[in-house]
This record gives C-alpha cells, structure tokens and sequence, in this order.
C-alpha cells in the first residue's frame, strides 16, 4: 500500500503575520474558506469588529464544523455570534489563526464538510507561522 497525503484544492500551504496562502496565493485578509473549494473575503479586521451577521451565512451551506480562528490570540466569540450556528446543529472550534489553519487542513484533507472563518488582524504577529 501506498501512501500519499490527501490533496484538496483549499489547502492553506501557509500562513504567517497578517497572511495565508491557499495554493500558493497570498491572502492579505480575513476570509471564508469552504473545503469545497468556496472562499471569500470576511469584512473584518478586529476582532471587537465581529458581529452575528459575520457568522449566520456560515450556517447557509451547512458544514459539519466551522473552524474560527480568532486571530493572534485565543479569543472565543460571544455566544450571540455564533447562535446561528449552535441552532442550526453546527459545531464551532475556537482556536488562534494559526491553529485554525493546520486543523482546517486536517480535517479538509480527511473530506470533512468544514468551514474556516479566519480573522487576520492587521499588525498580527504569530511566531509559529509556515513559510
């Protein structure tokens, strides 16, 4: 038997202050990343920007797990930010944008239905970023 890792065309093949790349192609804000392949901009730099409109579409394809990384530093979102999911029966996994990251690709490359919601903040520093 051979192995080979799981190749899917969201993966995030690196991060690093204020940036992700997906595919090779530098993001320089926050965004949306489906496992299916859908991505888009999320309209938020700051963390005290996020709102529930920024987490209800989420809910609209739903995925098994909404992954948020909430930028630098571990932050949970209110729970009134993430009612729509919770009441839709979505999971969501609070962790810092890097984490974030490396556990989308995790659970993406295993052909999981599961959405990343990244928050890059300007000035991010992340130490521990992939280059």
């Amino acid at each position: 038997m051979k192995f080979q890792p799981d190749q899917f065309g969201s993966a995030i093949t690196g991060y690093g202050p204020g940036w992700i790349a997906i595919g090779g192609e530098r993001v320089p804000h926050s965004l949306v990343l489906h496992s299916s392949g859908v991505r888009m901009a999320w309209a938020c730099a700051r963390f005290d920007e996020l709102t529930p409109a920024h987490f209800a579409p989420l809910a609209e394809s739903r995925p098994e797990l909404v992954v948020f990384g909430s930028g630098h530093a571990l932050r949970f979102p209110r729970p009134a930010w993430i009612r729509s999911l919770i009441e839709a029966g979505i999971g969501v996994e609070t962790m810092d944008t890097a984490a974030a990251c490396r556990t989308y690709n995790i659970l993406a490359g295993e052909g999981r239905r599961v959405i990343a919601a990244l928050l890059l903040e300007a000035g991010q520093t992340n130490p521990d970023g992939l280059k």
